[in-house]
């Protein structure tokens, strides 16, 4: 039997001359690129916000590395980001071999990128776009609902408020009655219409009451206004205003609207604390981000659009988004904008089978004369003309619906199938929006729309997988709208950056350029190679 040599073995042994931290780091490391990424973004705004005096702080640029490559690794925890700068080479590389403590990390997040995040989040995604791996001007707009991390079972509905509120002025009401001087039961009728009572208007009538000659009844009656229905009536104050437009909020976190989750383990619809996150993606890049109340897209949509535009400075050519986008309204604002509208509308995919197109009741099926402005039933009867309905919608949007209805239907022998109605049938009929939607739908079904509706699950809805799934990032980790935001920030930006160095890693031409110049990674040596090496092939998109 041979006999076993085993190379030597010490933990003790001290080099002379000790190595760099960075010769441990691979030439291909993703921390080398999250460090050139870094190096070139403008920090000035992030500097503006340290105040100067007392010790000296760490560098922004090293707690941005840090967090970055830690948001990238699915590390989100202070305490955990600080274990990997003392245990993790590639750490203790980006920091330089410092080890900042987990509160100056959080300290960092929550007061320098709490209002900066959003400005290096644009600067990465300007790079990106330089480089060809993304465009602005086409976006893939959906929205998901993420839980916040506020209590589930802490919450406050509008209609409660309401209601107790109500209650509450009633009761106030009738002991002012009583008390105040002037003021007859009977010259109050039930009749009378009631305003609401404020606070501060109910401070002024307690301070107008002359208290000397009051009973002991109506003393009592004073200090139970004044020591309990104030406080409560202000506390609905506080409540209606925090509620705003909404619904409802949680108490641990007023910034979060009670919505239903598509992730409801006990399958009985329960609301729960959270918030309504929208993107826009571009490549399964993301583009922009925001976070809205609204359980439903469809008001989000229009902000969310301008907000991107007001951004980059530079219009959209073309956007899409599935059937929960595709209103009056935000036709209207595309059309406007001279943006091409790959929207679908709720009845898109029915109008094109079968039952639908051959179903002569239908009103989209119905003749209608634009001339003569009427419509045509299937027994051939006129449907005229007769009104013109204004609705607004939740965001004042101003729309009109036209009302057509037939002559005379007694006796018609299809009228069981036609409509239900005890007298004649009317139809109300939205010309604008039927116009809108047939643009759409010529739109949706061109080669190019075809391309893009085949493009768009595997846009947005893929990037929404990646980072629920992959990254584990299922529930927001902060309280408060400005915090969730930078919170979000950071991560998206730490998922370019990771898609960034995925698809490059997967391309040939950056194992041969690895070759050439490991010295030189990522961001620096793109900026140096050939145009056409930059771009990537629609091949080497769907292969990475």
């Amino acid at each position: 039997m041979a006999k076993v040599t085993l190379k030597e073995y010490s933990q003790n042994d001290q080099w002379l001359f000790p190595p760099s931290i960075g010769s441990f780091v691979p030439p291909n490391s993703p921390a080398r690129l999250v460090s050139d990424i870094v190096d070139q973004l403008d920090i000035t705004e992030v500097m503006d916000t340290y105040c100067g005096g007392g010790t000296s702080s760490y560098h922004p640029r090293m707690m941005l590395k840090v967090i970055f490559f830690g948001y990238m690794n699915n590390i989100y925890s202070c305490r955990k980001i600080e274990k990997q700068m003392s245990e993790n080479v590639l750490y203790m590389w980006l920091s330089g071999n410092q080890h900042p403590d987990f509160r100056t990390i959080n300290d960092f997040r929550s007061k320098h990128l709490k209002t900066t995040i959003n400005r290096l989040f644009v600067q990465v995604v300007v790079m990106l776009c330089e480089m060809g791996c993304l465009s602005l001007r086409e976006a893939y707009i959906d929205g998901t609902k993420i839980e916040s991390r506020a209590n589930r079972y802490t919450f406050v509905w509008r209609k409660s408020v309401e209601k107790n509120r109500s209650k509450l002025e009633s009761k106030i009401r009738s002991i002012l009655s009583q008390i105040e001087e002037g003021i007859a039961q009977d010259n109050h009728t039930d009749d009378d219409p009631t305003t609401p009572i404020n606070s501060e208007e109910l401070k002024e009538r307690i301070a107008r009451i002359n208290r000397e000659n009051l009973s002991k009844a109506d003393t009592k009656a004073m200090k139970e206004l004044e020591n309990k229905m104030l406080p409560k009536l202000e506390e609905y104050e506080r409540k209606l205003s925090a509620l705003g437009e909404r619904n409802s909020y949680s108490k641990t976190d007023l910034d979060a609207t009670f919505m239903r989750m598509k992730e409801d383990a006990m399958n009985n619809g329960q609301t729960k604390p959270g918030y309504n996150l929208q993107i826009a993606t571009s490549r399964q890049f993301i583009t922009w981000f925001s976070l809205f109340p609204n359980p439903t897209d469809t008001l989000t949509f229009i902000p969310f659009v301008s907000e991107f535009q007001s951004t980059y400075g530079s219009p959209l050519e073309e956007t899409t988004a599935d059937s929960g986008y595709g209103s009056e309204e935000n036709y209207t604002y595309l059309e406007n904008e001279g943006i091409t509208p790959f929207v679908k509308y709720n009845y898109f995919h029915k109008e094109q089978h079968r039952p639908f197109k051959t179903n002569p009741f239908i009103v989209n099926n119905l003749h209608y004369n634009a001339e003569a402005d009427y419509y045509v039933c299937p027994m051939g009867q006129h449907m005229e003309y007769m009104d013109t309905i204004r609705n607004v919608s939740d965001n004042g949007f101003v729309s009109y619906s036209s009302i057509y209805e037939a002559r005379n239907c007694h006796g018609c022998p299809l009228r069981s199938q036609c409509h239900k109605s005890a007298g004649n049938r009317r139809v109300s009929v939205n010309h604008n929006l039927n116009r809108l939607k047939k643009i759409a739908f010529d739109l949706l079904i061109s080669e190019e729309g075809l391309r893009r509706r085949s493009r768009r699950p595997i846009e947005p809805e893929a990037v929404f997988g990646q980072i629920k799934t992959d990254m584990g990032y299922k529930r927001f980790r902060h309280f408060g709208k400005d915090l969730v935001m930078m919170d979000f920030g950071i991560l998206a930006t730490a998922f370019n950056l990771k898609k960034l160095w995925k698809r490059v890693a997967k391309t040939a031409f950056f194992v041969r350029y690895c070759k050439i110049q490991p010295s030189k990674m990522a961001i620096q040596g793109f900026l140096s190679i050939p145009e056409s090496v930059v771009h990537f092939s629609e091949q080497e998109r769907l292969a990475a």
